[in-house]
């Protein structure tokens, strides 16, 4: 292995993508038990994710389902990735977070975006609008102000006044700005557009501003890994998420994940081919020494600290194969 890959964290968000002919209750037990085994296999983090009214998404209780991980494993970081905070009320998340970090000491992150719903009638539904995300800056203080004992209001939040749950921001758009001037550790994807991640990346570093959360800048580069004995197999466990994203561009829905069976036997639409085909591209996949070789070139482009990978399939063992061909790589 070489000294790049080895001085690199590697860790790992699940969505809790559901599958075809799998309930949703199924899918968050699998993220669980995900959790159990990245464990064994020596990853720093796990985090999940938040998602309202997808059909193809269980995760839509972050910190619910947090708890759930942090209580059934032992040593790996537990987090967020991310908690969509103008979706709530910054006392409310400080609150849910500090009952993880007193439940959990020195093991809980929280991880944060701005998205505030994947279509309308879900924003409609949370009572948000489209330019509540202008905030986010704001609402970012307002919850790191609520740790310190800040706020003006007078009220306290507890047990989150005083304890330290390491913030990171997740970088979509201005999002590196917003990290940089908080001086916080940014998430920052996808690894298929390599040119935007490296532009966003330099911004970060150059404006970013000491702060008690984090004296260094610190960069997680996140996106889509599939290891397997060979680049075929690999590409494989791509084919579920290709097909549902480019499912969810033609058709509005983001899906349940089928089987790459079904997905190979289906006739698509010109339209649906061009976007299943380009999901399928600029990902890390491959053999071992394949990605090791990938991993080795994005991390020197990069400077990045820390892995956030992002892969979801419908073979759950195909999948954790995966995880353990990356911990092979990342132990040699």
């Amino acid at each position: 292995m070489s000294s790049l890959i080895a001085a690199t964290r590697f860790s790992v968000l699940d969505r809790s993508r559901t599958r075809e002919g799998h309930t949703n209750a199924e899918a968050l037990r699998d993220t669980v038990r995900m959790a159990r085994e990245l464990e064994q296999l020596g990853y720093h983090r796990f985090w999940v994710s938040e998602h309202h009214g997808v059909p193809g998404v269980a995760g839509s209780a972050p910190t619910v389902l947090a708890a759930a991980v942090a209580a059934a494993t032992e040593r790996i970081r537990v987090g967020t990735g991310g908690v969509m905070l103008p979706n709530h009320q910054p006392l409310v998340v400080a609150e849910q977070f500090g009952v993880l970090e007193s439940l959990f000491p020195g093991r809980i992150d929280m991880g944060l975006g701005r998205s505030v719903g994947f279509t309308d009638g879900v924003r409609r539904a949370l009572g948000r609008g489209k330019d509540v995300a202008d905030d986010f800056a704001a609402q970012l203080d307002d919850l790191l102000g609520w740790f310190r004992g800040t706020s003006p209001t007078g009220v306290h939040a507890r047990p989150a006044e005083g304890l330290t749950v390491p913030p990171f921001v997740l970088a979509m758009g201005e999002g590196a700005t917003i990290a940089a001037d908080a001086g916080l550790p940014m998430v920052i994807g996808d690894l298929r557009n390599r040119e935007k991640m490296r532009r966003g990346i330099d911004h970060y570093r150059t404006r970013f501003r000491p702060s008690p959360w984090a004296r260094e800048p610190y960069v997680v580069i996140s996106g889509t890994i599939a290891v397997s004995a060979t680049p075929e197999e690999a590409r494989r466990l791509l084919i579920p998420e290709a097909w549902s994203m480019a499912y969810a561009r033609t058709h509005g829905t983001f899906p349940p994940l089928p089987s790459a069976e079904r997905v190979e036997a289906l006739a698509m639409t010109e339209k649906e081919r061009g976007f299943y085909e380009s999901g399928l591209t600029g990902h890390i996949a491959g053999t071992e020494e394949q990605v090791a070789h990938e991993l080795e070139t994005v991390l020197k482009e990069t400077g990045a600290e820390e892995v956030l990978v992002t892969t979801s399939g419908y073979d759950r063992e195909a999948l954790l194969d995966s995880y353990r061909r990356l911990a092979r790589i990342t132990a040699r």
